[in-house]
């Protein structure tokens, strides 16, 4: 069958196809590369005791069994919402299934008509599909471009909410928080972080960014993702308790959503209880990312922009392009690397890259290795 609909889909995907940005489903990691790709920063995935909490929990229900609003809400549900709110050093938190759900969801209904969304350019797309889902008005600025939301911000009506990332996704380089936090406390403005790359990872516990800088006063919410640092998945909104009251009310993600298994509220409860005696692991972490950011700025060819943090863009200075890079992913693949390639759309065409994220795990061998396969003439189109 043939329809109109059929070929505008089949023609959309040709036009992808020919600028080599369609997007397919990668082979599963052949096993032993070495990991320089997934998001489990801490190794807390594959945790003995993380796993033993999930076998544990093997006995209650494989399913939820419904919304929290219906079915689906428990004990440990709440008990973990009451930890996560006094570890992040707020009044509530509220589970949601995904940092992806919990963006949309806060986005879509705590802004409303009359108000102003002024966002980083750089924000994740779920922000930017919350957004969409508002009455509300927004405006992006440039991105960690202070100044130019300070001109935005002679627009702005109602509340004014201001939307950032502690560490972005694609760059690897912090917001400026403190900055940040000081207009919206001198201007009234609610300041919104996205901590899914830095929960876990900062402050003396592990808490965040906005705790390490002791801003947990000044931010009107934190998303805080599990599917990074944490080992798991499903999300937290962490501010005020009439936030929480007023998401469990009308954030359809929410409300319409069946509520996360058993395992994954028992992986993220044993996540959590280690994250405190994380301190060696972390520091680890950080002086491996050092090194790795180092190493490869002296590869010729190569550029990994100073300001970036556990997550590094490896960006070429000759041949770039998606095909480009994709071979080089893929030589890399070969050799014993997990290392994947970033093209247009996720990021602008013209800076396609290698995305590379270190690990308590990885080794300064690990490191030099990359180094190798990815200096000129080892890996080849």
């Amino acid at each position: 069958m043939s329809s109109p609909l059929h070929q505008r889909l089949a023609v959309e995907l040709t036009r992808r196809e020919a600028a080599g940005t369609r997007r397919r489903l990668p082979a599963p990691p052949a096993p032993g590369l070495v990991d320089f790709s997934s998001n489990d920063y801490l190794g807390l995935s594959r945790h003995p005791r993380v796993l033993t909490a999930v076998q544990a929990a093997a006995q209650l229900p494989a399913g939820s069994t419904g919304s929290r609003l219906l079915t689906g809400n428990s004990a440990a549900a709440e008990a973990l919402e009451t930890y996560l709110a006094g570890f992040h050093h707020a009044e509530a938190a509220l589970l949601f299934n995904s940092g992806y759900a919990a963006n949309l969801g806060f986005f879509a209904a705590v802004p409303r008509r009359g108000d102003t969304i002024l966002y980083d350019d750089a924000s994740h797309a779920s922000v930017k599909d919350g957004i969409r889902g508002s009455f509300a008005t927004a405006w992006s600025f440039r991105h960690n471009d202070v100044a130019d939301l300070r001109r935005k911000l002679a627009r702005a009506t109602g509340s004014v909410f201001v939307a950032v990332e502690a560490l972005y996704s694609m760059d690897g380089d912090m917001a400026p928080l403190p900055e940040l936090a000081q207009l919206c406390r001198a201007k009234g403005l609610y300041l919104i972080v996205d901590e899914a790359h830095t929960n876990g990872l900062y402050g003396p516990r592990g808490e965040g960014l906005v705790a390490e800088l002791g801003l947990a006063d000044a931010v009107f919410a934190r998303i805080l993702t599990f599917g990074k640092a944490l080992g798991s998945q499903g999300a937290a909104v962490a501010g005020p308790a009439v936030l929480r009251d007023y998401l469990l009310s009308f954030s359809r993600p929410f409300i319409y959503t069946t509520a996360l298994p058993p395992l994954t509220v028992a992986a993220l409860t044993a996540a959590y209880a280690l994250l405190p005696d994380l301190g060696p692991e972390r520091a680890r972490l950080f002086t491996l990312s050092d090194y790795l950011k180092t190493t490869l700025n002296t590869v010729p060819g190569l550029r990994v922009p100073p300001a970036s943090h556990v997550i590094h863009p490896v960006f070429f200075t000759t041949s770039p392009g998606p095909t480009h890079v994709r071979a080089v992913a893929a030589a890399a693949q070969a050799a014993g690397f997990d290392v994947r390639a970033i093209v247009s759309p996720t990021v602008p065409a013209g800076t396609e890259r290698l995305r590379l994220i270190v690990h308590s795990y990885n080794t300064e061998a690990e490191i030099d290795g990359l180094a190798r396969v990815l200096t000129p003439g080892a890996a080849q189109d």
